[in-house]
């Protein structure tokens, strides 16, 4: 651009103002003394009094000369997750490389281009990237904004912001133009469904509560109008239910297991509706288990009673009843019942009335001896095989005629005490067996060795039970390779036989101590089927589009194969990588559609999964729409333009440069000139040349003795 030049005027004082202003103030009083005397020829020595106080003032002539700098213009291009939908995300860079090519073309002008990605879980933020790409930008040089989007922010500020409201410094602000240019050929809908409440938690068994709502975004209201939810559990379960559109509506579903549930939710398209994307959800709810009951009966007082109860009391969602058997009832040593216990054991409302009750019973160094008839020891029993869990510690009562293995608890014990030399009591370490390692209950314990073959790093114990027989699996050896820890199930119930009653001793740190608490923990948990500890498990995740399959299983075998099966429909057989010998098998796999994703294995085993809403305020409207930009580009002066329907050659207003005043229109997208410019050059000249001032003076001296000389 060529240089420009500009006159003023200043003064450039030879002496200090003052002294200026104090012969200015002295050749005044002394005029008005001269004319109130009738002085002749005090007006002209007021001239030259003037005239020497002008001359000193040094008048000058500045001439300055202008170095015009060019305004810039910020393009903002939305590059969201909402501008994947049909081609608008092409679109826009399409009319951000058009739009750059027209304003370099315009003089003055010059275009920056802001790409804007998705926000993590913040939706749309335009104007936080206008606001960080101008902060160094100087406020005078900014000409104003274009965006390029969908229309669809979400960090709107409610009035006008500083940034295209500059303060030029005196106090007077200068409005600069927003202009929209929108994705599309006009205003669209949508519909989205919304999930208003769903608790994270339910407990099994009982009714959960979920309330959804249906808007359709841009289509003309009608009251009353419905449509029908269609809710799909991860089983395959599928049922309908009708939905007023506008209106927040309950659901009302079944927990029926322990673990994540997850129930899909689709509403059906809307006709002309841009997009089906946010017309699913996915719920994800946690199955927990009321209260756990569990009946803990002692034998004689022993240090493995206490860990019981710490461990149980810890755990809040247990209610732990308790029992010490004191004295059996065919002892009686006159000792009186009030110092050997609170209450008399209650033996018929425990074993007869209530054993149904408890999810967990724990025999912990349980002499029978004729405390329980055979009868209640056949409820335990059936009670077990209905579903409950039965923990034994076992100890030398086992040595004992009478013992628990002689009674209907025969029946589901998984191993068998030999009446011959049934007590090892030597100092040995627990090991893990092959199943061990696999298993959950006992893989990966703290201390576990990580390769096969190795002991595990645990402190001793110095007493076990021998057997003769076991069934179901042996998760832990003691001496001569001797069962320590054998699980089994029992119908649909569980069963636990720890032949050692010394676990204590690794609370204690004896040798280096041992997972003690955490072993127990497991126990009692895969006793009461927690999903996480089942020997045989099928999971499935999805992450950043992402499906992990996770297989395990406490038997050998070829690597397994699962079926999936995508929310369309389609299926395939995946293979699974074995992890070394932890019993587990993975694999990975591309997984983007919404919905909910089946996996089954050959052994009947099921695990479903979905991928997590990526943004859910990003994609709560999907609507190219003007509604939200609009008001803010006519507070500011700008305009609203479509880009139409194709992305290859979008329609574009035309860009120009106009005066501040100017108000832009659909088809003309214009800026204000800010004269925004650099001094490059100042010249100076006196106004008043001495020689002139000089003359000046002593012409209104002579006038003055002139005019004193007449008479």
């Amino acid at each position: 651009m060529p240089d420009l030049s500009r006159h003023m005027m200043a003064l450039s004082p030879l002496v200090p103002s003052w002294c200026i202003n104090l012969l200015l103030a002295a050749c005044a009083a002394l005029a008005l003394w001269g004319l109130a005397r009738r002085v002749r020829g005090s007006v002209w020595r007021l001239l030259a009094g003037l005239g020497v106080a002008l001359w000193l003032y040094n008048p000058q002539r500045i001439t300055e000369t202008w170095h015009p700098l060019p305004e810039t213009a910020l393009v903002v291009v939305d590059q969201s997750a909402s501008m994947n939908e049909r081609n608008r995300g092409e679109m826009a860079r399409n009319a951000a490389a058009s739009v750059q090519a027209a304003m370099n073309r315009v003089p003055g002008l010059v275009p920056r281009i802001v790409t804007v990605r998705e926000a993590q879980h913040g939706g749309t933020r335009l104007f936080a990237a206008l606001q960080q790409a101008a902060a160094d930008i100087p406020p005078s040089r900014l000409a104003g904004a274009v965006l390029i989007t969908d229309g669809e922010d979400h960090d709107v500020p409610a009035a006008v912001p500083d940034t295209l409201n500059p303060d030029d410094g005196h106090g007077h602000r200068t409005r600069l133009p927003l202009h929209v240019l929108l994705t599309g050929r006009g205003e669209e809908t949508d519909r989205h469904l919304r999930v208003l409440q769903a608790p994270p938690f339910a407990i099994v068994g009982k009714d959960v509560t979920i309330r959804v709502q249906i808007d359709d975004q841009g289509a003309p209201a009608q009251p009353g109008s419905a449509t029908q939810l269609t809710l799909t559990q991860g089983n395959g379960a599928t049922f309908t239910r009708p939905v007023k559109i506008g209106e927040p509506q309950d659901i009302t579903l079944p927990v029926t297991h322990p673990g994540e549930m997850l129930i899909g939710l689709s509403a059906p398209e809307l006709p002309g509706e841009v997009s089906t994307r946010n017309n699913h959800d996915v719920i994800r709810i946690n199955g927990v288990r009321d209260r756990l009951r569990v009946l803990l009966v002692s034998g004689t007082p022993n240090q493995g009673e206490r860990v019981w109860r710490r461990l149980l009391k810890a755990d809040p969602s247990v209610d732990l009843v308790h029992f010490t058997i004191l004295r059996p009832p065919d002892r009686d040593d006159g000792t009186p019942l009030s110092d050997l216990a609170l209450i008399a054991f209650p033996v018929n409302e425990l074993f007869q009335q209530k054993v149904g009750q408890f999810d967990l019973i724990i025999l912990d160094g349980f002499e029978n001896r004729g405390i329980l008839p055979e009868a209640y020891l056949r409820n335990i029993v059936n009670h077990i095989r209905e579903g409950g869990g039965l923990l034994l510690i076992g100890g030398p009562e086992f040595l004992t005629p009478g013992s628990l293995q002689d009674t209907p608890l025969a029946d589901i014990l998984p191993a068998h005490v030999t009446t011959a030399d049934g007590m090892a009591i030597q100092r040995f370490k627990p090991d893990l067996t092959e199943t061990g390692m696999r298993h959950p209950v006992t893989s990966g314990l703290p201390g576990t060795p990580e390769h096969a073959g190795s002991k595990p790093g645990w402190g001793p114990w110095y007493r076990s039970l021998r057997s003769d027989s076991a069934r179901g699996e042996v998760l832990m050896t003691g001496p001569d390779h001797q069962p320590l820890l054998v699980l089994d199930h029992a119908d649909k119930g569980r069963v636990a036989f720890l032949m050692s009653d010394q676990a204590w001793l690794w609370s204690h740190g004896e040798g280096g101590g041992g997972p003690q608490s955490e072993l127990l923990r497991r126990i009692s948990h895969w006793l009461m089927k927690e999903p996480e500890l089942e020997e045989n498990q099928l999971e499935a995740s999805i992450a950043a589009g992402q499906m992990t399959i996770t297989r395990r299983s406490v038997t050998t075998g070829p690597a397994p194969v699962v079926h999936v099966t995508a929310p369309d429909g389609t299926s395939q057989q995946v293979t699974l990588d074995p992890a070394g010998n932890t019993g587990l098998a993975r694999a990975r796999l591309p997984a983007t559609q919404d919905g909910i994703w089946t996996v089954r294995d050959d052994a009947g085993h099921e695990a479903f999964a979905a991928p997590r809403a990526e943004d859910p305020l990003e994609f709560a409207d999907l609507r190219a729409t003007a509604s939200v930009l609009g008001p803010m580009a006519a507070a500011t002066g700008g305009g609203v333009h479509w880009l139409g329907a194709d992305a290859q050659a979008p329609s574009l207003p035309e860009m120009a440069m106009a005066d501040g005043s100017h108000a832009s229109s659909a088809s003309c997208f214009a800026f204000p000139a800010r004269n925004a410019h650099s001094v490059s050059g100042q010249q100076a000249s006196a106004v008043l040349p001495a020689w002139a001032m000089g003359l000046f003076v002593l012409l209104m001296v002579f006038m003055a003795w002139w005019r004193e000389s007449r008479p």
